[in-house]
């Protein structure tokens, strides 16, 4: 079965940290750009991060610059995403997707064929 599956998520306070997982099956994650999305309440889903294979050319949104990271680990299949100094405006599900390249513009993420999607994971940061 052909799948991407999140984890990682919970309830975390202002300030603190996360990490998401997203691993792939039936696929190779490194033939893919993974992107990373959220979706508040109420909310349109907003494209988070690209990361792309190429070097230079992953892209971030500007809420999330200096405090996101992602990483992957080729031998697990997995992309990481790691969440620093959360804040509540961070609270969305959040989820993972696997593209062939990733947009110039992170916004147009529309705009571009995500073959895998995960579920999405919740994460909410509250006191």
């Amino acid at each position: 079965q052909l799948q991407l599956v999140e984890s990682g998520g919970g309830l975390v306070q202002p300030g603190g940290s996360l990490r998401l997982s997203c691993t792939a099956s039936g696929f190779t994650l490194d033939a893919y750009d993974i992107g990373w999305f959220r979706q508040a309440p109420g909310k349109g889903r907003e494209g988070v991060i690209c990361d792309s294979r190429r070097e230079g050319e992953s892209s971030y949104a500007d809420s999330v610059k200096g405090r996101f990271i992602v990483s992957r680990d080729n031998a697990k299949n997995t992309v990481y995403l790691e969440m620093n100094s959360l804040n509540p405006e961070d609270t969305a599900v959040y989820y993972c997707a696997a593209t062939r390249i990733c947009p110039v513009v992170l916004a147009n993420w529309e705009l571009y064929e995500y073959e895998y999607w995960g579920q999405g994971t919740q994460v909410t940061v509250s006191t």
